[in-house]
């Protein structure tokens, strides 16, 4: 569906027995909704946003006009990623992918939070490079973190980061690890082998390759986005 911008008119309700996310279909932050969306096998409808030309209508619905938000059939509107997520496992109780037992939830929130640390790499490094600075203490940086995510998966010798099946933290952080290669960074990955595996075995992830995009088209994505015209409906 191509992006809605400042013309488009406003959707219909959304109709019974679905939810609608508001998206922009190259944004990492919206797909942690849409893994979830597809984990869950939740019906969904998807109206994409123009985020340098919101429509009026969207900024009455989310006055902060970012993606994720998600609309339900009574009006109800709820935005941020990791709240969306975990809203809809809430509200979706089949096949739950947070832990019941409030101690394991906790620490995947905590997981979370030092994963959130890690995200602002992936714009500083592509930037600096662009710009002609030298950014090697900011790959160390980004390698150190990597390599603690390495050594927790080491440490409770699961699969996933929440055990043995994936669960809401291992979706929270992939749509980062499935830029790794579009920004030049798949080399921060050297010396994690338990990352490297993990990284490949969420690939086979139904969810995963339902949501994905080819490094070839986030590319052409990315480029118009750092010159200034990001295309929002490449590859439609």
């Amino acid at each position: 569906v191509s992006a809605m911008t400042k013309c488009s008119a406003t959707p219909g309700p959304v109709p019974k027995d679905h939810i609608r996310l508001y998206s922009m279909r190259f944004c990492p932050f919206a797909q942690r909704t849409r893994l979830v969306l597809n984990a869950k096998g939740i019906t969904y409808d998807t109206v994409n946003i123009h985020l340098k030309d919101k429509p009026d209508w969207f900024l009455e619905k989310n006055p902060l006009g970012l993606v994720p938000t998600l609309e339900t059939p009574a009006g109800e509107v709820i935005y941020e990623s990791p709240i969306t997520c975990e809203y809809l496992d809430e509200v979706y109780p089949e096949k739950k992918l947070l832990p019941s037992s409030p101690f394991a939830k906790a620490q995947q929130k905590m997981m979370l939070e030092h994963f959130s640390k890690v995200t602002p790499y992936f714009y500083k490094i592509p930037m600096g490079r662009r710009n002609g600075e030298d950014v090697s203490g900011l790959e160390a940086e980004l390698k150190e973190k990597l390599a603690k995510l390495n050594e927790d998966l080491a440490n409770k010798k699961t699969k996933f980061f929440g055990g043995d099946s994936i669960t809401m933290i291992d979706y929270m952080m992939w749509p980062w690890f499935e830029r790794l290669e579009t920004f030049e960074l798949q080399h921060c990955l050297d010396g994690t082998p338990e990352l490297k595996k993990w990284t490949e075995r969420m690939l086979e992830d139904p969810a995963v390759k339902a949501t994905m995009y080819s490094t070839d088209t986030y590319k052409a994505f990315y480029k118009s986005y750092v010159d200034g015209k990001p295309d929002y409906d490449y590859g439609l």
